[in-house]
């Protein structure tokens, strides 16, 4: 590729933040909070609030679960984040890191008809986050953490997972890691090896990458035929730097059954499949260490705002699938797909928690979806665009809730689905009908 098609691509590539900067300003932000229940005079006040509204205030009363009859609790959200670890932006703090919490909200309400509400903290300590999130519990159906940094994030999610009767979800690590691993599946397919023997050398053990080996491993990949590498080289038994950290030793004991020991270019020797969740590039991963790679490699390279290395790099240096994390390329390999599509399907059974069979479900459909359409280098997972993909995955999540124990209301696939459809349509076309009245300004 010329160096002009270079500055050009790159160029393009910019284009999404500077124009992030004109238009959050323009549009005040991205979500705003709207009413869904009928007003057709002032005398309706005293249905929705007092004195009308003591009546089911009552009911709850006598009744807890009541409350996700007569509130809009069975399908809210809260999306909570420290800011300790934003994108691939570090500890950015709690006000920083608001814009992405916001733009979360958009995507569940979008994507998946749930209506989040995103909540910044003004605290690192785990502990305190813990103590809050078990005291907002009752105002939603489930939880979303998000950009908190590891190791805390683990303890945090461990946790509330074992006290809470909700859902409580770690984006950063399930939600990457069952986007990816539904884009394996069908790279993997499309270059003609097997999913469960791919030689992976993951890149980064933050969160996403520590969830990833274990939700692969139980996905049926070979976990000894895992390298990950750290800030400070392939992960081995020699790594006495790591011995106090549990999830990398973990990580230590069950991969790498070679003792591979190096950097990130030593990790991609021979290996299937690249998949880098570290820090943002260009240049983290050199177009010299991919052509290392075996015939046909695999290469997701998905830090944000911009991957490890460009898709056009890659794709010089041989890669016969690439992915990342941004929607602006082929291959969004990002948790948009997953996290709209699960929470629905786990709120409308009222599950009690998010397993990892739910997240190995939501990452099956995902595959199974794109493969339907027709997989090419271009397509392995499907597109944000292909509103029934969600629906589906809702369904695959909600069965898996059920045949688990964990779902507190059973019903049939179908009917999840076509109440994951109407939800999902409705939101699209609340908002495409407050464009056109004008009431969401054209952008500029």
């Amino acid at each position: 590729m010329s160096e002009k098609n270079t500055k050009e691509l790159e160029k393009a590539a910019q284009k999404p933040g500077e124009d992030a900067l004109k238009l959050h300003p323009y549009y005040k932000g991205k979500i705003e909070t709207s009413l869904k229940c009928s007003i057709q005079s002032f005398d309706d006040f005293a249905v929705w609030y007092s004195p009308g509204v003591a009546a089911p205030c009552k009911d709850i009363s006598n009744n807890k679960q009541q409350v996700f009859e007569h509130t809009n609790r069975g399908n809210s959200i809260a999306v909570v984040s420290d800011g300790s670890r934003v994108l691939g932006l570090g500890d950015i703090g709690p006000e920083a890191g608001l814009p992405v919490m916001e733009g979360k909200a958009l995507l569940f309400k979008y994507l998946g008809g749930v209506d989040a509400v995103p909540i910044m903290l003004d605290t690192k300590d785990k502990d305190e986050i813990i103590r809050f999130c078990k005291v907002i519990a009752p105002t939603f159906g489930g939880i979303n953490l998000e950009d908190i940094e590891s190791p805390k994030c683990f303890d945090i999610l461990s946790e509330l997972q074992q006290t809470l009767p909700i859902p409580v979800w770690h984006d950063d690590q399930q939600g990457t890691a069952l986007v990816v691993i539904a884009g394996m599946i069908n790279a993997a397919k499309f270059v003609n090896k097997k999913f469960e023997t791919l030689k992976i050398s993951l890149i980064g053990s933050g969160a996403a990458n520590v969830a990833l080996v274990r939700l692969l491993s139980k996905a049926g990949v070979n976990i000894e035929n895992i390298v990950v590498v750290d800030s400070r080289g392939i992960l081995n038994l020699n790594r006495d730097d790591i011995k106090n950290n549990p999830a990398k030793w973990n990580i230590v004991e069950t991969t790498n059954k070679d003792q591979l020991a190096g950097g990130i270019k030593e990790s991609l020797q021979g290996m299937d499949a690249c998949i880098a969740l570290s820090k943002p590039g260009p240049g983290v991963i050199e177009e010299s260490w991919i052509k290392d790679m075996s015939d046909s490699p695999i290469v997701f390279t998905c830090a944000n705002p911009v991957p490890e290395i460009w898709p056009w790099e890659a794709k010089n240096a041989g890669a016969a699938i690439v992915a990342t994390g941004r929607s602006d390329f082929p291959n969004q390999v990002n948790n948009s797909l997953g996290f709209p599509g699960l929470f629905r399907g786990a709120l409308d059974v009222r599950a009690l928690k998010l397993t990892d069979g739910m997240c190995l479900a939501a990452a099956s459909e995902i595959a199974s979806y794109a493969e339907k359409i027709g997989l090419s280098e271009n397509y392995i997972v499907p597109k944000m665009d292909e509103l029934e993909l969600f629906a589906h995955e809702a369904a695959a999540v909600a069965m898996k809730a059920i045949d688990e124990g964990v779902a507190q209301i059973k019903l049939d696939k179908s009917e999840v689905y076509e109440n994951a459809l109407e939800m999902i349509t409705r939101s699209r076309n609340i908002t495409r009908s407050q464009m056109d009245s004008g009431f969401i300004k054209p952008a500029p």
